[in-house]
This record gives structure tokens, sequence and C-alpha cells, in this order.
């Protein structure tokens, strides 16, 4: 199985939540992992405003370590835009979920924007 890992997970896993173990269980596993620009845009300003720019860094490289990014293409773009209208996600969510559905991965998040869609493992409460 491949997983694209949300940026929920990730900062749920680094920030010790609730949920981190669910998450760990992605995180740390040996699943094939993505991830889009967009969760990696995502996950380096909640550490940069949360922390620091050397904080950020290190999540930034753990990520990047961890899964690989998906570029944002002009059919990923499309693919993200047409998503958006028909399950009414925002532009973010509409990204990742496009890119996870074209990439033939299951989505892992605990965003309550994404539960019950298609291709979405969601994690939490």
């Amino acid at each position: 199985m491949t997983v694209l890992i949300d940026s929920w997970a990730w900062i749920e896993y680094w920030r010790g939540g609730a949920h981190a173990r669910e998450a760990a269980a992605y995180v740390d596993g040996n699943e094939e992992a993505l991830a889009s620009p967009v969760n990696l845009a995502e996950v380096y300003y909640w550490f940069l405003r949360e922390y620091n720019r050397e904080t950020a860094d290190g999540r930034r490289q753990t990520l990047e370590r961890r899964c690989r990014i998906v570029p944002l293409d002009a059919d990923l773009a499309v693919a993200a835009a047409r998503l958006r209208k028909e399950e009414r996600l925002s532009l973010a969510d509409s990204i990742i979920l496009a890119t996870a559905r074209e990439s033939g991965a299951v989505l892992v998040t605990g965003d309550p924007d994404l539960r019950g869609k298609q291709g979405v493992v969601f994690i939490g409460s």
C-alpha cells in the first residue's frame, strides 16, 4: 500500500497530540510514502510559526527523507480543480486529495474536512 501522509498527521506526530500513535504507524511505517508540495509548505510553515527556522528545516528534511514529493503539474492542478468543485474542498485539500488519488495512494489524515472521502484513512476523533 502507498500512503500520502497529510500535514495533519505529521504535525500530530511531532507535537505528541492525542492521535500521535496512530500517525506514527504511518510516519514510522514501511509503506511507500508520498507528500504533496502543499503538505511540505503547511508543515514547514507550522514549525516556522510555532518554533523557528532551524526546527522547520529539520522537519522538512525528515519529511523529504520519508516521502517522495509528488510535483504539482498542470494535469494534477486540473484534477484538483475538478475535485474542489465536486467535493467542495479548499484548494489545498483538493490538491492533496487529488495527488493521493492520481498516485494510487491512500491519504492518511485527521483533517475533519477530509473525513469520509473516498481513498482517505481517517485517524483521530
